[in-house]
């Protein structure tokens, strides 16, 4: 009986148990789906999400195009450049909570319909990722195979810029002097214009925090979000939701593909501040970055002006400032670079506040007077997606009038993107852009970019710019000539000499190679090696009056050697080369010859052994490379220089 009477007992405890836990499932349940309710009916305003609005019941919102009837938006006169742009090609979406730009008047609409794109259907995007895909990729693989996804698709590891707040304040990097800076009491206001294509939501949303969180509102007339035509769902309503809700910003959307110049272009077009400030749409402002832009445009209308360009790491979004003093740069393949020189301030300590001028300002961040935009010409309306156009227009502002400056006190941070081989335009589209800059803009000078640069020159040969418009508007400028530009701007520019048989690749008979150095490694010094010739331009050196083996596309280093290794050192500058830089060619015998050690040059490959030296067996075996020997007939030291570009044909 007591056997019994305890199993009734349990069996009783294991029923009360059950019921227990049913009943806590569904009050679990009950809650989950009234919260869930409540949620979709008790919308308030986005409070600055990482991801794009997690929850849409409806259909995604239907964009609108704005009719041409709209008075409000028809062009001037002055802005010739958006003639081909009709006004049926653009979408607007305008914030409801108000902006220092007048306001649109209300015109006739007509609605595009969704499948005329087939993203604009796109589902909402989960709260684990865009479109879903990330949803997939974090149930089928771990994070590194997330990580890997992001980076292919943006160029940056985005999972890392997700947990980062959308309003994150960069450390501090300004000099010193630049807190006792004085700024007139009445600063032009300022147009941001942030054109993108499908950017990720967290860099994109970063971007327009860091702006309206640094720039003070007195100065700042509005933010022009420029869509260029995005394929990815959560650019669609969804951002067009999320911009309804911030102060003073407007999405303004192209039906075309327009590209950065382009793109910004419209913007200016559609701005009401007095000074443009173009920005990408993956950049973080410091504290004050915005008033000494400002400041330079309003002393000077024709001066166009960037901040200091720091650095976000691509990999783990670290902040790294850029040393002070730096300017923008190209060498002769038309290639930016921001070049920087801490040891001006040893000569000249006041140069830590004070604006620098530069040859060419890169095109991350850029603040330019409105109307002396247009009237020099906005944006080379010719330039086709993105690529080299901030060499476009600063070698024309220059040129035509204007001045480019870097300003040590306004720093803003740019994202540092992956180099993937598909990050970067077409090819044959970017040689275009270039074309465009030679044939405009550099006289008899372009012979040296075509002879740098055998891709351009066959694709000139095959098809010639339309470039009548912009020298028209060269000539009605009364714009300098590129010899003005070269000795007043950039004097810094080595001028190559290209003497017919003492330029081009520097091929060896021995080896079937031409001399090389690796892209990798920039401008900085290091040893010569030996490699396939490329027949792009890209191995060019040249032997000058001088006696000097410059090599490059910026031909500021020379042909050195460092015990008999043969290296690349930094080329002497406003100086005469001493015999150690200086080398003879004698065209007979084909020998290269070291002036100071009166030896020869030879190659060796990867994995031979270089005459005469037994004794560096293993420390250069492996490497191979260009060294110094004694002179003899061997065909390793015979060279000649293959000019891939003749003289009349550039």
């Amino acid at each position: 009986m007591r056997l019994w009477r305890r199993a009734t007992t349990v069996r009783r405890s294991m029923l009360c148990l059950w019921l227990l836990l049913l009943g806590f499932a569904l009050v679990t349940l009950a809650l989950s789906n009234l919260f869930n309710r409540d949620g979709v009916h008790s919308y308030q305003k986005p409070r600055s999400p990482r991801r794009p609005l997690q929850r849409v019941l409806r259909p995604p919102d239907l964009e609108v195009i704005v009719e041409s009837k709209d008075p409000a938006l028809e062009l001037g006169d002055d802005l010739a450049p958006l003639r081909s742009l009709q006004e049926d090609q653009l979408l607007f979406v305008q914030s409801s909570q108000g902006s220092k730009s007048p306001p649109q008047r209300k015109g006739n609409y007509k609605v595009l319909l969704p499948g005329t794109n087939k993203e604009a259907t796109s589902p909402a995007p989960s709260t684990h990722g865009e479109i879903g895909e990330a949803v997939r990729l974090h149930l089928e693989g771990s994070e590194k195979d997330m990580e890997v996804a992001a980076v292919q698709k943006y160029g940056f590891n985005e999972l890392v810029s997700e947990r980062i707040s959308l309003h994150r304040r960069l450390p501090e990097a300004r000099h010193p002097g630049c807190f006792v800076e004085q700024f007139s009491e009445s600063l032009p206001l300022a147009s941001v214009v942030i054109c993108f294509h499908d950017e990720a939501w967290s860099t994109l949303l970063r971007t327009v925090h860091s702006v309206l969180d640094t720039a003070p509102s007195q100065y700042l007339q509005e933010v022009l979000l420029i869509d260029d035509l995005s394929q990815h769902g959560h650019l669609k309503s969804v951002l067009s939701e999320y911009v309804s809700h911030l102060d003073g910003v407007r999405l303004i959307r192209s039906t075309k593909r327009l590209g950065v110049a382009g793109c910004r272009t419209l913007g200016a077009a559609r701005a009401a501040g007095e000074v443009l400030v173009f920005m990408d749409s993956h950049c973080e402002c410091q504290k004050g970055w915005l008033e000494p832009l400002l400041e330079r445009v309003a002393q000077d209308r024709t001066t166009v002006v960037s901040p200091v360009m720091d650095v976000i790491d691509w990999e783990t979004f670290q902040y790294n400032a850029t040393q002070w003093p730096v300017r923008g740069v190209f060498d002769w393949k038309l290639n930016f670079y921001w070049e920087s020189n801490p040891k001006l301030l040893d000569k000249d300590p006041d140069m830590n506040n004070k604006p620098v001028r530069s040859p060419v300002l890169g095109g991350e961040v850029l603040a330019i007077d409105r109307h002396f935009f247009q009237s020099v010409g906005a944006y080379d309306p010719g330039m086709l997606l993105w690529g080299t156009e901030q060499i476009e227009l600063s070698i024309r502002v220059w040129s035509c009038g204007g001045s480019m400056e870097v300003v040590p006190c306004s720093r803003v941070a740019h994202l540092n993107h992956h180099h993937l081989p598909y990050s970067f335009p077409d090819q044959e589209m970017l040689q275009k852009n270039k074309i465009r800059i030679a044939d405009t803009w550099m006289d008899a000078y372009k012979k040296i970019f075509y002879r740098r640069d055998t891709f351009a020159h066959f694709i000139r040969q095959a098809e010639s710019p339309n470039i009548s418009e912009r020298l028209r508007l060269k000539r009605s400028l009364g714009c300098r000539n590129f010899h003005w530009y070269l000795t007043t701007v950039y004097p810094q520019l080595y001028i190559p000499q290209d003497r017919p048989g003492l330029s081009g690749e520097l091929y060896n008979v021995g080896t079937g190679s031409c001399a090389e150095y690796s892209e990798g490694q920039g401008q900085q010094p290091g040893p010569m090696n030996i490699a396939p010739c490329s027949g792009t331009g890209s191995q060019h050196c040249e032997l000058n009056f001088e006696g000097e083996l410059r090599w490059g596309p910026l031909a500021a280093l020379c042909l050195d050697a460092k015990a008999e290794r043969v290296v690349l050192s930094p080329c002497p500058i406003h100086r005469p080369a001493t015999s150690k830089l200086q080398w003879k060619f004698i065209k007979l015998s084909g020998q290269l010859v070291h002036q100071e050690s009166q030896l020869c040059l030879e190659a060796v490959k990867e994995g031979g052994l270089p005459q005469n030296s037994q004794r560096e067996v293993n420390t250069h075996i492996s490497r191979g490379g260009l060294f110094l020997r004694s002179c003899t007939h061997h065909p390793r030291q015979q060279w000649h220089f293959e000019q891939l570009v003749a003289s009349k044909g550039a």
